[in-house]
């Protein structure tokens, strides 16, 4: 099916309530603060659980075999069913799709504070994550289409900046929760929490947030669906499980596996798109150089951010004996730096922030690895803040701008679709960095925990870290140079057939 283009050569969308557009340059806040309250939520829970782990185990007498799973059951369900909810979403509406994902999250989170065992906690972290799958695509494919010009750019920013702050403060966030212990909940606080700020979201929702879809009502690809459900899973799994294992010989079976079934994937979309214009991903968003070259560029940065915060809290807690809430109030220097840097990026021409900030990034792992090679195993940590605060300010500079440069180009219909191929690149990102910097981390400091050995590394893995970072710097250069996006408006993109 096919539409006709609007004057403007952007394909006609649904279109939002005009309040919900840009108000002098600006974006309208009730709409961006309470899907961004959803995200943060949904995105978090990546990152809080880790600081539970110690209680948890303790409290739920758990081998280690299932502490793994409760970590590992919610990164697969996310990574792999992030594509086909943003498809969702284009179908039967984004804001539709966003308060299902929300309430069936607000409900896992709640059945996982509750679970008497652990096979039910893990259970209810697989449908955790499954519902944040269908949460998060929608947020971009809302902002897509709720916002133009100055405002969406704007909306973009706040979004990289939530997706940050739920990056850098979730194990501080974590600390103080179980610190707190409300109730005598103790870890159990970190899920039950998302109940009653999920209910506050659901409630605001269909107040303000503008309903969107793409034209025409064609049905899921169901085939697409399977196929890259199952592609991303043969790469997650093995990822995330593989180390601990040991590496057995069904990991590698699974990533030989995916090779296959990404491709036929592949096929089957150029396929589809031909024949009917309704495939899960459109061929058509590759062929924008930006998204191409942005989603790749995603995928390497958050390889490096994700593994940075794993070594870091390795070596705070393991090798220097931290507490979590310790460990967690050292995070603030690194958030302070991160809101410098999402701050000031705005002044800076687009492409090159991005260069700025994986440069600024990888010296401040570079500072880090040689202040902790000198501290060893009797020094104050403290030294370490000048660094985190130069490294997150390297990440504010790139995570702020990164989605409106990447996203700025995406015709309307295909908003929440590229918001999931989007966010499963940051995801896969996170488990490829987490799996190759552990298998780094763990190789250097030996079987024997000491502070010696994991101070050394900790050095070594952050100058893996620092050359993820310079090759990051180097990609963003192959990004077109975003006038229009400069000047406060988005471009335009060619007239793409419908789904």
């Amino acid at each position: 099916m096919t539409t006709k283009a609007e004057p403007t050569g952007r394909v006609a969308a649904s279109a939002p309530p005009t309040d919900h557009g840009e108000t002098g340059g600006k974006p309208a806040w009730g709409v961006l603060l309470v899907v961004l309250l959803g995200l943060f939520i949904a995105n978090i829970d990546f990152f809080i659980v880790n600081v539970a782990i110690p209680s948890l185990q303790r409290d739920m007498h758990a081998t280690s075999a299932e502490i793994q799973l409760v970590a590992a059951t919610f990164n697969i369900g996310l990574s792999a069913m992030l594509i086909t909810g943003g498809r969702l979403g284009d179908l039967y509406g984004r804001r539709k799709v966003f308060a299902i994902g929300l309430a069936l999250f607000a409900l896992a989170s709640l059945a996982c504070g509750i679970a008497p065992d652990m096979a039910e906690l893990i259970a209810a972290r697989a449908v955790q994550g499954a519902a944040a799958a269908l949460v998060i695509p929608q947020v971009l494919g809302i902002l897509t289409t709720a916002y133009s010009g100055r405002a969406r750019v704007a909306a973009f920013n706040a979004y990289g900046i939530t997706m940050g702050a739920s990056a850098v403060f979730g194990q501080l966030i974590g600390g103080l929760l179980i610190k707190a212990d409300l109730f005598g909940w103790d870890w159990r606080t970190i899920f039950l929490i998302n109940a009653p700020i999920g209910a506050v979201v659901l409630l605001l929702t269909p107040k303000v947030v503008p309903e969107s879809r793409a034209q025409g009502r064609t049905g899921l690809d169901w085939t697409g669906v399977v196929l890259v459900t199952a592609g991303l899973t043969a790469i997650v799994l093995p990822l995330v499980q593989g180390r601990e294992q040991g590496w057995p010989t069904w990991t590698w079976e699974c990533l030989v596996a995916a090779v296959p079934l990404l491709a036929a994937f592949w096929w089957t979309q150029r396929r589809k798109a031909a024949r009917d214009g309704s495939p899960l991903v459109h061929p058509s968003l590759f062929a924008d150089r930006a998204f191409g070259v942005g989603v790749v560029s995603l995928l390497v940065f958050f390889a490096a951010m994700a593994s940075f915060f794993l070594v870091l809290a390795l070596y705070l807690q393991e090798g220097r004996g931290v507490s979590a809430l310790r460990s967690g109030l050292l995070f603030m220097p690194l958030g302070l730096g991160f809101f410098l840097g999402s701050a000031q990026s705005p002044k800076v021409a687009a492409k090159q922030v991005l260069a700025l900030g994986a440069v600024l990034q990888a010296v401040g792992n570079l500072g880090l690895a040689e202040t902790a090679w000198h501290l060893d195993s009797t020094g104050n940590v403290a030294w370490c803040i000048p660094a985190m605060v130069v490294a997150g300010l390297g990440m504010g500079f790139v995570i702020a701008p990164l989605a409106s440069l990447v996203l700025a180009g995406v015709a309307p219909q295909h908003a929440a679709a590229a918001s999931g191929v989007f966010s499963t690149a940051q995801e896969m990102g996170n488990a490829i960095g987490i799996a190759v910097l552990g298998v780094v981390f763990f190789g250097v400091a030996g079987s024997q925990v000491t502070a010696h050995s994991y101070a050394h590394a900790f050095s070594v893995g952050l100058l893996v870290q620092a050359g993820i970072c310079v090759l990051v710097a180097c990609l963003v250069q192959l990004l077109p140079r975003p006038a229009a996006a400069e000047a406060g408006a988005v471009p335009a993109t060619e007239a793409a057939p419908a789904v």
